[in-house]
């Protein structure tokens, strides 16, 4: 792969990678994978995935929000501290939030809350969502079509859903994030028909290090640890469903990243 690549979530700051980040960035590095954005989850976990972005200046971007499994723990300053991180020029999008009606490690209606909370931040602050769902496609519909309007853009991350779902998002102009789930020859075969209805203005790759390691990958990852030097295997996929070579998806995905977190405007 000569074509560089944006790694649109990836979660550094985990332990997975404490003691070994500078390796694991060298990799990424030589895989073309040259600028990455660091996920936030929490308020502490933003100020964290902001940090390290501040210390890779030109390779490393951040969010900042709080996941649907951490609403539970929001407080009355969450939305000040998010707003306070998010001025900051090396974050470039709100998220990751949204709803999670699979695991409910937070309540429903405590989800529901602070998802809106973050969406009304983002409109505020005019930055881009970064988007989590599972098991709750059409409430996250509900919420986003209430502000389709004014909501600048959103990606959905780490998109595995059914066609139904896709179509939804789309009538709805978000992006979508594809990750090593279309690697996947167990829970992924339905991935390849559908990334096929997906513009390329709205396509892009992540790995959502270091989860969801490509099947595809060999050899096979040490402690199944995923990391950015990966993503190329997710561009191969895409690429194969597609028809079309890896260098191609590669400029287009990473053409799209560039424009929708505005990498070119914010110095990161």
């Amino acid at each position: 792969m000569t074509c560089p690549l944006v790694d649109i979530g990836v979660n550094l700051t985990n332990r997975a990678f404490e003691r070994d980040l500078d390796d694991v960035l060298r990799r990424a590095g030589a895989a073309s994978v040259t600028r990455m954005v660091v996920t936030g989850v929490s308020v502490s976990g933003s100020r964290a995935a902001r940090d390290l972005a501040a210390s890779r200046p030109g390779t490393l971007w951040s969010t900042a929000g709080v996941h649907p499994h951490n609403a539970r723990c929001c407080t009355p300053r969450t939305i000040d501290e998010l707003r306070d991180l998010a001025r900051d020029e090396r974050v470039v999008a709100i998220g990751e939030c949204g709803l999670d009606f699979d695991r409910d490690h937070s309540p429903r209606q405590v989800q529901l809350e602070w998802f809106e909370r973050q969406v009304e931040l983002a409109i505020e602050l005019d930055l881009p969502l970064f988007l989590h769902e599972r098991s709750a496609s059409r409430e996250v519909v509900e919420v986003l079509s209430r502000h389709r309007s004014a909501i600048p853009r959103a990606v959905l991350h780490c998109f595995t859903g059914d066609r139904a779902a896709l179509e939804s998002y789309l009538e709805l102009d978000l992006h979508i994030g594809i990750t090593g789930w279309i690697c996947d020859e167990r829970r992924g075969t339905h991935l390849p028909a559908l990334v096929r209805e997906i513009a390329d203005d709205r396509l892009m790759v992540e790995t959502d290090a270091p989860f969801l390691v490509p099947r595809t990958a060999r050899p096979k990852p040490r402690k199944g640890r995923n990391e950015p030097s990966l993503l190329p295997h997710v561009v191969a996929a895409i690429a194969a469903a597609t028809d079309r070579p890896p260098e191609a998806v590669a400029a287009a995905t990473t053409g799209t990243a560039e424009r929708f977190f505005g990498l070119g405007t914010r110095s990161g």
